[in-house]
Formats: structure tokens, C-alpha cells, sequence
């Protein structure tokens, strides 16, 4: 290997790194505030990219059809409930359901109307957010908030059976055939022996504008707070007024949001299939754990190791890739059960 290979293995590491920073960051703050590990998140990242990949070829994303029956399905729970769904009285709740069932259907209609194929990227990609940001919130009210006291372990078999079920749903939307969309830009800037891709710019200046935007999101604002006080003490966050419903919606609207954006930072770069997302997750849930589920910093250095271990693994043992990747988990994991054993052997 040199110097020239390990530059281009090295700015694709980063890359990818940066994408898988986001969806740590997405895992860990909907695991602290929800306490659910969020396995559908790979699932937000393959929606944004084949909605933007079906733009680009002209054609209506079919998933607008799934947010508009997730619609439905939302405002069936919430009137079956008796929760009005807006705070302020019987009228404004009346108000609020028109407005979301409508929502969907106006989007379709906007989509039917566009000549899509010609949108220029900025377009495309607000598009592909407006279907897929929703459908965060809406995974929440419907398959989460109404065990949302339940164990951890059900949680867990839950977020494993809606993964499942998006895949299929994913299927049956998008078909079998995968997308690779079309890059932001093309050009190519020289460093030292090799050359930078700009689309690699671009997935490192987005996925650090994100993070800097969380990050005075979560300690500058009012929302944040609410959200950073759910997550240290849910029962103390109740008492003083925070719903642990609204805070729930919130951060399932974050990961909705950052999963479609990293769709469509990575969809030129690699084709994506409407099965791919297991496979992505599991490399953020891996930079999540080597944070140890509550460290930022940690998952974002986490994510930045995975992406570069991925990438020179490529190189030396391709076949082996993705076992070299997940193996990184398990000396994390063996240090974490020896640090903690004392404190598990006091519970007993």
C-alpha cells in the first residue's frame, strides 16, 4: 500500500464515518430518552436515498402512500384513545387532524405535479425529508408510545419486529431493485498524491454542520433541555411538566430526519436496496456501544474508527469486511462487563 491508496482508503473512511456518526448519535439520544434501541434507524437511511434515486428517475416515491396510510393509522389510535391530538380544546384538536390527514395527500399531489426528474438536488432532497422526517413520529404513536412503561427487553423485541416490518413494506414500496442517485457535484480537488471527491466534502461539511446544530440545539434551547431533562430523569421531567410522549415524538423526528439526510449523503456513493438499512444500523449501533450508550464524544470517535477500520479492511481482506467491522465490539463489550461487574454483583 501506498501513500496515494491509504489517502483514498483514508477520505473514504472518514466518510462513511461521518454518516455512521449521526446514526450513533441518533441511537444513543433516542436510547436516553426512550430507552429504545432503534433498529429501524438503518430503514430512515434506505427510504431517503431510493426516494431520492426515484426522483431522479422521474418517478413519484410510492412512499407517500405509506405516510398517508400512517396517517390515518395515527389519527384512528388517537380518536379510538380520546386524545385530541392538540392542546387547547375540542376545535383546535378538530383542526389538527384535518391538517395531518391532509398533509400526505397534499404532498402527493405536489409530487404528481413536479416534473421531478428536473428539480435541481436541493429541491430533491427537501422532497425526500418532507415524506420521510414525518414518518418518525408517527412510528412512535403507533408502535411505541403505548408500552412506552414497558422492560427494556420488550422494547427491544418490538423495534425488532417494526424493522421487519418496514423492510417488507420497503419491498413492496421500492421493489427489489436498488439506486445509486446522482452526486452533488463532481469535481475533484487535489491532495498531495491523490485527488478529494467532493461528494466526500460534502458528507463531511453536512454531517459537521448537523452535529454542531445538536449540539447548541441541546444546550441552547428550551426544547433541548426539555429533551436532555427526559433523558436523566423521566419521572422528574413528568413532574415538572414535560411529556415523555411529546419528548418521544421529538427525538423519533430527529432520527427520522438525520437517517433520510444520511441516506442521501450516501446514495451516490454506494447503490442502496430496500434491505440495506440492517447493515448500516448495525455499524451505528457499533460506534453507539463503544460510547457506551450515553457518551457523544466517544460514539462520534467510535463511528470515525468504524468507518476507517471498514474501509482498509476493504482493501486487505474485502470478504471479510464486515466481520472485521462487528468484531471491534467485542473488546468493548468485555471491558464494559468487567468495569461494571462489582456494581451487578452488589444488585443481586
Amino acid at each position: 500500500m501506498n501513500a496515494q491508496v491509504a489517502l483514498i482508503l483514508g477520505q473514504d473512511g472518514i466518510a462513511n464515518g461521518a454518516v455512521y456518526a449521526l446514526l450513533a448519535l441518533c441511537i444513543l439520544l433516542v436510547f436516553s430518552v426512550t430507552r429504545i434501541l432503534l433498529i429501524p434507524q438503518g430503514e430512515f437511511v434506505v427510504f431517503g436515498a431510493l426516494c431520492m434515486g426515484a426522483m431522479q428517475a422521474g418517478q413519484m416515491p410510492a412512499l407517500v402512500w405509506l405516510l398517508a396510510a400512517f396517517t390515518v393509522a395515527e389519527t384512528v389510535c388517537d380518536i379510538l384513545s380520546g386524545r385530541g391530538g392538540a392542546a387547547g380544546g375540542v376545535e383546535p384538536a378538530r383542526r389538527h387532524r384535518i391538517a395531518r390527514l391532509a398533509y400526505p395527500f397534499a404532498l402527493a399531489a405536489l409530487l404528481h405535479a413536479l416534473p421531478l426528474a428536473s428539480l435541481p438536488i436541493w429541491a430533491q432532497a427537501a422532497l425526500t425529508l418532507a415524506i420521510v422526517a414525518p414518518m418518525g413520529p408517527q412510528l412512535y404513536r403507533l408502535f411505541y408510545q403505548p408500552i412506552a412503561d414497558a422492560s427494556t427487553l420488550t422494547l427491544l423485541i418490538v423495534s425488532i419486529a417494526v424493522h421487519l416490518a418496514l423492510v417488507g413494506l420497503a419491498l413492496l414500496v421500492f421493489g427489489p431493485e436498488g439506486a445509486r442517485t446522482l452526486p452533488f457535484s463532481d469535481a475533484r480537488f487535489a491532495l498531495g498524491p491523490a485527488s478529494v471527491a467532493s461528494q466526500v466534502l460534502w458528507i463531511a461539511a453536512v454531517s459537521l454542520l448537523w452535529m454542531l446544530c445538536l449540539y447548541r440545539f441541546f444546550g441552547r434551547t428550551v426544547y433541548g433541555k426539555a429533551l436532555r431533562a427526559a433523558a436523566d430523569n423521566r419521572a422528574g421531567a413528568r413532574l415538572v411538566g414535560i411529556s415523555p410522549a411529546f419528548a418521544g415524538r421529538t427525538v423519533f423526528l430527529l432520527a427520522a430526519t438525520l437517517g433520510a439526510c444520511s441516506g442521501i449523503l450516501i446514495g451516490p456513493a454506494t447503490t442502496l436496496y430496500y434491505d440495506s438499512g440492517f447493515l448500516i444500523s448495525l455499524k451505528g449501533f457499533v460506534a453507539a456501544i463503544i460510547g457506551g450508550l450515553a457518551s457523544y464524544p466517544l460514539a462520534v470517535a467510535g463511528a470515525l474508527m468504524v468507518g476507517l477500520v471498514e474501509s482498509f479492511s476493504a482493501f486487505w481482506a474485502s470478504a471479510y469486511k464486515e466481520i472485521v467491522v462487528f468484531t471491534l465490539i467485542i473488546p468493548f463489550l468485555l471491558w464494559r462487563s468487567l468495569r461494571h461487574a462489582g456494581i451487578e454483583e452488589d444488585e443481586e
